[in-house]
């Protein structure tokens, strides 16, 4: 009988048991030393208290997730936001960001563009989500059309009660006007106008140094999972 390999043991990194306090006071430490010189300084405390729990935490979140949707990928270096700020096109030349974040997806999908669950946390708030940020004309097309000739199971996944204890319902950005193609008077109205499909929620930030915080992660993804599914399915 082959012997069952630890991940963690594999990997390097210990069990998620919460990030620790340090991870943020670093990060509002941060947001008032946002400087080349200071980070250096302070690198090894960046790795320690963020960068490592991390990827420990996506690394447990990988496996909680395969007993509900186990079609989604979870490779913590890939899922983990850089800190590093693309400061090219920005007016703000601040290095690094003073906030956390992670995303991923189906395998074969862009966290970009296609579903994809989403969760940060900074000094201010932790927030968790998911849905299409940025999609592509041709993917709103294809969930536009998909709302079109059948709304009933996608409203059933807005209405569902576990769905509404995490989030309040559909957020993103939305047109003006009902996309061309449709009527204006269309009984979808309001969902074809979305540009975005989203789902949302925050909370108080101190829940991150948990243990129960990666139990927390899990319930919201499992929550939202129907909503993913429903458009990584429509949205191609």
């Amino acid at each position: 009988m082959a012997k069952k390999i630890n991940p963690f043991h594999e990997n390097m990194l210990p069990p998620f048991v919460g990030f620790p306090n340090d991870a943020l006071t670093f990060l509002k430490q941060l947001g008032k030393n946002n400087t080349r010189e200071w980070f250096a300084h302070n690198k090894a405390r960046y790795e320690q208290s963020i960068k490592e729990p991390m990827e420990s935490l996506l690394l447990s979140l990988s496996e909680k997730l395969r007993g509900f949707d186990p079609d989604i990928v979870i490779e913590p270096k890939k899922a983990m936001y850089r800190v590093y700020r693309d400061v090219r096109f920005s007016k703000d030349k601040s290095p690094y960001k003073n906030w956390a974040a992670a995303a991923f997806t189906y395998k074969g999908f862009d966290r970009k563009t296609d579903p994809a669950y989403y969760f940060h946390f900074s000094t201010k708030e932790l927030g968790i989500g998911g849905g299409m940020y940025a999609p592509s004309s041709e993917q709103l097309n294809h969930v536009r059309k998909a709302i079109s000739i059948d709304v009933k199971s996608f409203r059933g996944i807005l209405t569902d009660k576990k769905f509404l204890t995490w989030f309040p319902g559909l957020e993103g950005e939305m047109l003006s006007r009902v996309p061309q193609g449709y009527e204006k008077d269309h009984p979808e109205a309001e969902l074809l106008r979305h540009k975005q499909f989203l789902c949302w929620t925050t909370s108080n930030p101190a829940v991150i140094t948990e243990p129960e915080f990666l139990t927390t992660l899990t319930n919201a993804c499992k929550a939202m999972a129907p909503f993913i599914k429903w458009l990584a399915t429509n949205s191609r």
